[in-house]
């Protein structure tokens, strides 16, 4: 079938130009590859079906609004890194701030890791006879068990040299993904199949929903934390240059899968993408999975390697990394067995919006401290509170009685 040759030459060539040396190595490039490799990790594999079963034919344009929010806060850490780097006399508040930040950072992570895990097991299973809640479940609580094992025993880098390879494989599949939306749009659009569904979530409803998925298209942070790998401008660019390609990326991702397809005859569940990708494609959904499984084992990864040595650096050393690798596990198992993925997608993203909260407020008052720019002061200002009403009001999407009966 041409559209499986398509997507198959897409992919492969996808990745030989991310392996070419030139490429691969280019200081830029390995700078940007951690923040997008975060952003359209898990989130491009669970987004696109929310959006599309909650919201109908305004999808796109709650990506869109996604994507900006993003960018709002990106700006506050793109100020503190150069902030950071400009000012030697910090006052007391913003470094207050600072460790508090950290300690929100790590706790976000705790989550996060039990969210990209989670979606692993669901589908590590999805195309296998074993296929259920329980098996998923128990796959990633071994996972979990895995890491902790790793983590306590020998450390990460023999799994954080995967990261990279991780990377440039999902970039390939999710490039294969795109290429085969295209050609299934034009030949709906030919025929005059293309869909335009109501929104069912519609004002203060959809609004705290989308309020919980600010997780989906986090990420974007992680360059904040490169210093003694980059200067800050390049950390900057890096942070920027991964916004705008994720931001392209699920833009034509979302309005391609938007109205293609009928939500009404695919219940929604965190594999529901794969279910979508076999209406059109042969191979999809096996490179899908493959991807999935990357992706999440990949991020964990670097997650919980994160959260140790976040834990070790703000407790100066008097909380171990394996001890923080322990109680890692320990909330992720439970919020495993305990919450639904999409519980679990909503609780990460209030963690993540008060780490944005505090450094949106610590780049509001860094720049009320300069008189030149009290504008950014109230904007960052205004991101603080955005960043709170996510915390405060963000809601799960009601779609697990679905995953329940079809997972």
């Amino acid at each position: 079938m041409l559209q499986d040759i398509v997507i198959g030459v897409t992919a492969l060539g996808i990745l030989l130009l991310l392996s070419w040396p030139k490429v691969r190595d280019a200081r830029i490039w390995r700078a940007t590859v951690t923040p997008l490799a975060s952003i359209i990790g898990s989130g491009f594999l669970v987004l696109g079906p929310i959006l599309s079963h909650s919201y109908g034919r305004y999808a796109p344009l709650v990506m869109l609004l996604l994507c900006l929010g993003a960018y709002a806060f990106g700006a506050a850490i793109r100020f503190n890194i150069r902030n950071i780097d400009h000012t030697n006399d910090r006052g007391r508040i913003e470094l207050a701030l600072e460790t508090f930040s950290g300690w929100a950072l790590a706790f976000a992570y705790c989550i996060s890791v039990a969210y990209y895990l989670n979606l692993f097991g669901a589908f590590g299973v999805k195309l296998t006879p074993i296929n259920s809640p329980v098996a998923a479940k128990s796959l990633t609580s071994a996972v979990l068990l895995l890491i902790l094992m790793v983590g306590w025993l020998r450390g990460f880098s023999a799994m954080e040299r995967m990261e990279q390879t991780a990377v440039t494989l999902k970039l390939a599949i999710i490039a294969s993904l795109i290429a085969g939306l295209i050609i299934y749009f034009a030949r709906q659009a030919g025929q005059g199949d293309l869909v335009a569904m109501p929104s069912p979530e519609t004002g203060w409803s959809g609004i705290t929903l989308a309020f919980g998925l600010i997780i989906t298209i986090q990420g974007f942070e992680t360059s904040r934390y490169l210093a003694e790998e980059y200067k800050p401008a390049v950390r900057i660019r890096s942070m920027r240059y991964a916004q705008w390609i994720s931001t392209a990326i699920y833009m034509v991702y979302v309005v391609l899968l938007t109205y293609l397809f009928d939500t009404k005859t695919i219940p929604l569940t965190e594999t529901a993408i794969v279910d979508m990708m076999k209406v059109m494609s042969a191979v999809l959904p096996a490179l899908l999975v493959v991807a999935a499984l990357s992706a999440q084992f990949s991020a964990a990864i670097a997650d919980t390697s994160g959260a140790g040595g976040l834990v070790a650096e703000q407790s100066r050393g008097r909380i171990s990394s394996r001890a923080a690798y322990l109680l890692l596990v320990l909330i992720g198992l439970g919020l495993t067995w305990v919450a639904h993925i999409f519980e679990i997608i909503t609780y990460a993203s209030k963690a993540f919006a008060f780490y944005y909260a505090i450094q949106c407020t610590i780049a509001a008052v860094g720049a009320w401290r300069d008189a030149r720019k009290p504008h950014l002061a109230l904007f960052f200002g205004a991101c603080a509170i955005l960043a709170l009403a996510i915390l405060a009001f963000g809601q799960p999407v009601e779609g697990h009685a679905a995953s329940s009966a079809h997972g």
